[in-house]
């Protein structure tokens, strides 16, 4: 059964979907006869001007998949009619000369044969492998939707190669089935492909399993000649470097980072065209090259390199000794101006350079993983550290604090919240009031100490009024009204330094979770024909009414906008204790955080906007006249603490 057709991700976000433009009956009927001619004109020039030729039945050339400086599979050659020869004669008792054996055909020459397919159905995806190095074809997650992580010719696996460096081939095969289907009742089953290199037989098993989302891939190679005889094999995984005018299929589908651990070290890099470079402290760095590559790194157990977006990851995972990672690109045109002749392109991969014995075997593993990044199924497979939480305050690669350490506790208990209320909304609200209560202490201790030096506000201005042309006398005499009425003057921002790394570990919490794809918070059905009238009236963002997807904005911008006014009043509610010029500067802010929070995905602008709710509540309990009557004292005992 065919995939159901995904509709594009709105306009408003990652570029406007086509539209196809609607002709009119005359123009169909120019079109008809306008083809009619051209087809008339073709056959009798092919008559007249051209003569026949002998019909040659050349190899079903598949559709490929080729990475950056990967050579398109040769044609087989037409070989040359050899002229007759005239015949000698011979003696009736001369004996007939043995013909030698033909010689083998070589790669180029011999045909490629026809490409076939075979579907793969799991709970999890649906996958179509090709014959031709066993390359996925389609690959759909049933995650929340349709998600094809496969587009064809633009980013996708190219399946298993072999050849010279820049000059790789996928590997023609046979398939072993053209149907499998996992489920509960056969949790795992395997497709061998089987081919041949030069000779030499190829057997690769791909184990596809019901409850992940991964596929486990085994090479084996047998040299069936009495010498040893080198080989070079490739895993490709391959994504156009730039997506511009291209419109996503879903949030997250189009990579943007290439992200590689080997060692024990970690590294990132945004920039696809330059995938040799990772980030360092303050400044980008060379990775080790190898014969023209821009990375070649030794690959141990263990050891990975993934094309990503925030959501979603494609990687490739070494199981057995022997791989090495590499990256490659197509190299841009040395004047910027220039557009490519045809889009350029960046790869991942895994290689292998081995020498099998005469006689023997070389076998090897890895695991390809194509998914979501959800943190609990990355971290059975490795590749949790995919999620890149950054460092504070300073980047991880500057010695910043690992947000990793908070922010992966917070997303395991927002999945621990959900798994009980069934809706990650109230999973956000429930998370923003827990990081409330906990920090409920420090919170009064820094809205009473604010509250105190309001209440100094008028001696401190008097203060000001009396040494405006001594700035020194003015400091010393401020310092001394403090220390008689026991405020610290820090006292409201101390008590805010812990709470910032908390805060900020659940924003990224939030902004990293594949699981609030899809993921509804207050969405009403009935509410569908609403949402199709005001897509027909212009408005494409608008696919649901109301918050249907909290990775998606919200499409009729009401929650940026309460948050706005709950900042805002928050702001007033705000007891002022320096400049009255600096305070009005601030009432400034909820502006420009409404104008910045439009566009971000609903689940963070939840976030903000209860915490901001929750922030009113407790300023307005602080304000209270017998919580102001002994905020002074407090403020004194805190203090001290």
């Amino acid at each position: 059964m065919a995939p159901r057709q995904v509709s594009p991700v709105s306009s408003g976000r990652l570029g406007s979907a086509a539209r196809a433009a609607a002709s009119g009956v005359s123009m169909e009927k120019r079109a008809v006869l306008a083809a009619v001619l051209m087809a008339l004109v073709f056959v009798l020039g092919q008559y007249l001007f051209f003569p026949s030729t002998p019909d040659v039945s050349p190899g079903t050339k598949p559709e490929s998949q080729q990475a950056p400086g990967q050579a398109a599979p040769a044609k087989p050659a037409t070989p040359a009619r050899p002229e007759p020869e005239r015949p000698e004669t011979a003696r009736k008792d001369e004996p007939k000369p043995a013909q030698p054996p033909p010689p083998p055909a070589s790669r180029a020459e011999r045909p490629r044969p026809p490409q076939r397919v075979a579907t793969v159905t799991t709970p999890l995806y649906r996958a179509i492998v090709s014959s031709e190095g066993g390359k996925l074809q389609e690959l759909t997650l049933q995650y929340r939707g349709e998600k094809p992580m496969v587009v064809v010719g633009e980013l996708g696996p190219g399946g298993l190669t072999s050849g010279a460096l820049g000059n790789l081939e996928a590997v023609p095969m046979e398939l072993s089935a053209t149907d499998l289907k996992v489920g509960p009742e056969r949790p795992t089953a395997d497709l061998v492909l089987r081919g041949e290199i030069d000779g030499m037989r190829v057997t690769k098993t791909l184990t596809f399993h019901a409850d992940t989302y991964t596929i486990d891939t085994k090479v084996r190679v047998e040299n069936m000649s009495a010498a040893a005889r080198p080989i070079n094999l490739a895993f490709p995984w391959t994504t156009l470097q730039e997506w511009e005018g291209k419109t996503a299929k879903f949030l997250g589908q189009h990579p943007t980072t290439i992200a590689m651990s080997a060692g024990h070290e970690l590294h990132f890099t945004d920039d696809l065209a330059h995938p040799g470079w990772h980030y360092g402290c303050l400044s980008t760095l060379r990775g080790p090259t190898k014969n023209g590559t821009q990375i070649a790194n030794e690959a141990a157990p263990g050891d990975w390199i993934s094309l990503g977006s925030s959501w979603y990851v494609s990687a490739l995972i070494s199981q057995t000794p022997g791989w090495e990672m590499f990256t490659t690109a197509d190299p841009k045109p040395a004047d910027s101006k220039v557009k490519p002749a045809t889009p350029l392109r960046t790869a991942i991969g895994l290689r292998a350079t081995p020498t099998v014995p005469a006689g023997g075997a070389w076998e090897a593993g890895f695991i390809v993983f194509a998914g979501p990044k959800e943190h609990d199924r990355l971290r059975r497979v490795g590749l949790e550290d995919s999620i890149n939480f950054g460092g504070f305050p300073l980047p991880r690669e500057c010695g910043g604090l690992p947000m990793k350490w908070f922010a992966v506790p917070i997303l395991l208990l927002m999945n621990w919240v959900n798994a009980h209320l069934h809706n990650y909304g109230l999973a956000i609200i429930v998370l923003t009031v827990l990081s409330k209560v906990l920090f409920y202490p420090l919170t009064v201790w820094s809205m009473r100490s604010m509250k105190a030096m309001q209440t100094l506000q008028p001696q401190i201005n008097a203060l000001r009024s009396k040494y405006k042309s001594d700035p020194q006398r003015l400091q010393r005499e401020t310092m001394e009204l403090y220390r008689k009425h026991g405020v610290n003057p820090v006292g409201g921002c101390l008590p805010m330094l812990p709470q910032i790394p908390i805060f900020y570990a659940l924003y990224l919490a939030v902004a990293n979770s594949a699981e609030l794809q899809n993921a509804p918070f207050l969405c009403f059905d009935f509410l569908s024909p609403v949402a199709r009238a005001l897509r027909a009236m212009g408005a494409n963002w608008v696919e649901s009414l109301w918050i249907c997807n909290l990775a998606d904005i919200d499409p009729l911008y009401i929650l940026p906008l309460v948050m706005g006014v709950t900042m805002f009043v928050q702001q007033k509610m705000t007891p002022v204790s320096g400049d009255p010029a600096q305070a009005k500067v601030m009432l400034i802010m909820p502006v420009f955080f409404t104008i910045m929070f439009l566009n971000l995905p609903s689940g963070l602008v939840l976030y903000w906007t209860v915490s901001n709710v929750l922030q009113i509540a407790q300023q307005w309990y602080m304000n209270r006249p017998k919580a102001t009557a002994g905020a002074t004292r407090e403020v004194r005992n805190g203090s001290r603490a």
